[in-house]
């Protein structure tokens, strides 16, 4: 998927026929809005200014990738989030769950 804010590079023709060969789906923001792009774009600065800028310049792209795989999991599962309540984000989507099934066998089991 391939994300865009309907910039110039969304009107750009050789651009949308390179994502059709790649059999990549463009992705486009609605016009005037900056809700749905902006996740995405607060995470890719915290990539660069975390990763990617710091330890480069990169030699390979291979070491790119595999920096990536590290960071993300860092950012998933050991970084504390203060809006979980410092905790890292996979402990709260697990308790968030866990929650949810436990009110389910709940309520099924008062029918």
């Amino acid at each position: 998927m391939a994300h865009t804010d309907r910039g110039s590079q969304y009107t750009a023709i050789r651009y949308t026929e390179r994502l059709a060969e790649a059999n990549i789906a463009a992705s486009v923001g609605s016009v005037g809005s900056s809700y749905d792009n902006a996740l995405a774009e607060s995470i890719n600065g915290l990539y660069k200014t975390e990763l990617i800028k710091p330890r480069g310049p990169w030699r390979t792209l291979d070491a790119v990738e595999y920096a990536t795989a590290e960071w993300v999991d860092w950012f998933n599962h050991r970084r504390l989030y203060e809006y979980c309540g410092d905790i890292p984000p996979v402990d709260l989507e697990t308790a968030y769950y866990a929650q949810n099934r436990a009110q389910q066998q709940l309520a099924l089991s008062n029918h």
